[in-house]
This record gives C-alpha cells, sequence and structure tokens, in this order.
C-alpha cells in the first residue's frame, strides 16, 4: 500500500526525485531508470515507481535486484489504455506525489509519462522531466489513432519543463516532424549502460554458448534479439537468412532472442518459406532457426554469436546494436529511429533502408561471406560505445540537468 512506501526512510535533506517509467521489462528504459536511480544516490534521494510488465516480456527484476533497488509497483499502469486501470493508477502517483514532496517528477516512456506528467501538474511539483525512450508516431498505428497519441503528447509537453530526447534525430523528429514541443525544451540525453561485463571472459562464454547450442567452430552465429512483435519485423531477418542460406557457401545458423505475440505467426512463415526451426531445449536438434527465447545473460549469448541483427520498422535506441558493439560484434540493420547515432555506419554496423529485403539481404550476405569485414569493423565497436554509452555518462548528464533546471526554477 502506499501509505507504507516510506517506513523506515531516514529524512534526508537531499533534492527529491520521483522517477516513474511504464514497467520493468528488459529494456533500455529500465536500465536507463535503474541507473540513475541507484547512482545519482549520492545528491539526490530517489524513489521509483513503475508499472507491471506483460507476461510475454522478459522480466527485468533480476537489474533492480543487482543494484539494491526496490521500486513501487502500481498494478494498473499497463500499456493499454483502460479508463478504469489509469484513473486508478493516476490517483495512486497523486498519492505517492503528496506524501513523497517531490522536487522533481522524471517521467520514462509513454504511459507514465502521460500519468506522471498529468499527476505533478495537479499537485504543483515545480520541475516535471519526460524522457522519450522512443515514440508511436509512425509504424505503430493508422492515421487518426497517430493523431490522437500526438495531440496528448502537445498538451503533456506544455506540463513539462524539459523533454529529453535519447538521440539527435529523435530530437529532430519531436519537433520538426511531428511539432511535440519547441525545440528550445528539448535536451539530448543518450542512455547509458553498464558495458564492462561485455568485454569480460569473453572466451569463457562463446565456448559456452556455442556448446549449448551446438554451434560448430566453422558455422557463422547471426543473432537478433527483441520482442517478438510486429514492430521489430521479424519477417524480414528470416527471409533474409532464408535468401542468404541459398547464396552463400558457408554454415550458417540463426537465433531469435526474445519472445512475444508474433511468434506463431513467425513459425507459420518459416514453415512457408521451408526454413527449418527448433524451439530450444537441450534435447531438441540442431536447425538453421533456434527460438532461444528470453536471455537474461546477454553478455554471454553475445559473446557466442558472430553477427548481430536488427530489422525494426521504428526504434528510439536499440540497446541491442549498443550492447552488439560492447561485445565487439558487426551489426547489420535497417535506418530507423536513433540507429544513426548509435553506430558507425561502414565501420561497426552495415545500415540498409526500412523493410528492404534486398539490401538487408546483401549486406547480411556480405558480413558472413567476408571473415576480414567482420574482425575489422568488430574491433571498432568497444571503443566507440564506452565512451558514448557508458552509465558514468548518462549519470553526469543528468545530475547537470537537474541542478540547471533547480537553478533556474
Amino acid at each position: 500500500m502506499v501509505e507504507k512506501i516510506y517506513t523506515g526512510l531516514v529524512e534526508k535533506k537531499k533534492i527529491k526525485i520521483l522517477r516513474i517509467i511504464n514497467r520493468f521489462n528488459l529494456g533500455g528504459p529500465t536500465y536507463n531508470a535503474a541507473y540513475l536511480t541507484k547512482y545519482l544516490e549520492t545528491d539526490f534521494e530517489t524513489l521509483l515507481v513503475g508499472g507491471v510488465k506483460y507476461e510475454e516480456e522478459g522480466s527485468s527484476e533480476y537489474i533492480l535486484e543487482n543494484l539494491g533497488i526496490k521500486p513501487v509497483i502500481i498494478p494498473e499502469m499497463k500499456r493499454s489504455l483502460s479508463f478504469k486501470d489509469d484513473k486508478k493508477a493516476y490517483l495512486k502517483i497523486k498519492k505517492i506525489i503528496q506524501e513523497f514532496q517531490p522536487d522533481i517528477v522524471h517521467t520514462h516512456a509513454s504511459k507514465a509519462g502521460a500519468l506522471g506528467r498529468l499527476a505533478a501538474a495537479k499537485c504543483k511539483v515545480p520541475i516535471i522531466v519526460h524522457t522519450f525512450h522512443g515514440h508511436v508516431f509512425h509504424s505503430y498505428f493508422g492515421k487518426a489513432k497517430t493523431l490522437f497519441y500526438k495531440t496528448i503528447e502537445r498538451h503533456l509537453a506544455k506540463k513539462s519543463t524539459k523533454i529529453i530526447a535519447i538521440s539527435d534525430i529523435q530530437k529532430e523528429e519531436l519537433w520538426n516532424q511531428h511539432s511535440i514541443c519547441n525545440k528550445d525544451k528539448l535536451v539530448v540525453i543518450p542512455l547509458g549502460f553498464d558495458l564492462d561485463r561485455f568485454q569480460e571472459n569473453t572466451e569463457e562464454k562463446r565456448k559456452s554458448f556455442r556448446d549449448k547450442y551446438k554451434i560448430d567452430d566453422d558455422e557463422i552465429a547471426i543473432g537478433i534479439i527483441g520482442r517478438l512483435v510486429p514492430i521489430k519485423n521479424h519477417p524480414l531477418f528470416l527471409n533474409a537468412i532464408n535468401e542468404v542460406k541459398l547464396k552463400t557457401s558457408k554454415k550458417i545458423r540463426a537465433f531469435i532472442i526474445g519472445d512475444g505475440e508474433e511468434k506463431d505467426q513467425l513459425i507459420e512463415l518459416l514453415k512457408c518459406i521451408g526454413l527449418d526451426y527448433t524451439e530450444w531445449n537441450d534435447q531438441q536438434v540442431r536447425a538453421t532457426i533456434t527460438f532461444t527465447s528470453w536471455i537474461k545473460d546477454i553478455d554471454w549469448a553475445n559473446a557466442g554469436l558472430d553477427i548481430i541483427a536488427l530489422s525494426s520498422l521504428n526504434e528510439g535506441t536499440p540497446v541491442s546494436l549498443i550492447e552488439a558493439q560492447a561485445s565487439n560484434k558487426p551489426i547489420i540493420t535497417t535506418n530507423v529511429g536513433g540507429v544513426e547515432n548509435i553506430v558507425i555506419e561502414n565501420e561497426t554496423a552495415l545500415i540498409t533502408e526500412s523493410d528492404n529485403l534486398d539490401q538487408f539481404s546483401e549486406g547480411l550476405l556480405k558480413l558472413i561471406d567476408d571473415d576480414e569485414l567482420r574482425e575489422k569493423m568488430a574491433r571498432k565497436g568497444w571503443g566507440f560505445v564506452k565512451k558514448e554509452f557508458h552509465y558514468s555518462r548518462l549519470i553526469f548528464d543528468v545530475k547537470e540537468l537537474y541542478y540547471s533546471l533547480i537553478n533556474n526554477n
């Protein structure tokens, strides 16, 4: 219950941050909120609030547990629209604000951004910050529903002190393309992650992964990581694997890491195009396509892969590509969202047009057939992401933003 949240809290003269996130699923928003909650604690007192994840999504509870964070969960705050649940969640957020008395409310992603900002404005919180981790302004819905969401976001932007975009491309989209707010209200702060683990014990992890999935030394293992939902466009990836298999002399295996609502449709596609597949357990045989479901230790999986792919129709900042570079793995990706801001084109990644099978399969074939190119691209990834996407940089940037807003308030 909300009234029990603060039992045992020691009163401190710190700036209070109420951080609200849609739900704790695997992905950039959860890592972002968790690291900010943990590593800003010397200067700020943070209360983390979140909704519930969907059953088919990978759990991220271990991320919070490892950092010693105990969030407040609002079960009614769900991804889908529901007047009844949304009203209950809104009222609970208002009560938390009234009890916690934050100096700043910082919301992450759409549902938390809507309910949290409305509640914060109603309670007259002096500073309201929102982070767009992505947006639904194309490739998700039809024109009418997209306009509805844009109208809501424009209204919410007026209640926001500052809006964080996670890439330069996203900033351009928000103010110039979709007119969500004025350019001056936006600041770019890229995501940050604990990337060091992707450089640790890589040979042991590689052997372990490849032993588990029975990958031969001369096989090229290609992975795609993420929810099995329409926006991720897995059919492009599977069709590209089918085309490449007909053209390459190399032995290839593909691994679909993740789960979701599209799994049955993807299996039907594989049956239609004639690609063999398996839903993995330790007793099953090898196949061209392996559905692994969610893998918690993605550093272990990345170590065993040779190429990492992304085929999405829309993205914010795809975490899998940052982690791929931290693992020194070459990338084939569609040019969506903030992709161009998080890879080095033709140096760490080959970039193709969105939903272009010819380009995507050609780029994938190039990486498979050219051992020297794969090795060359792999070498450049770590140095780039260590500088740009480590959580220490994220903490510094957000701390600077908070203090500037407080000083100007």
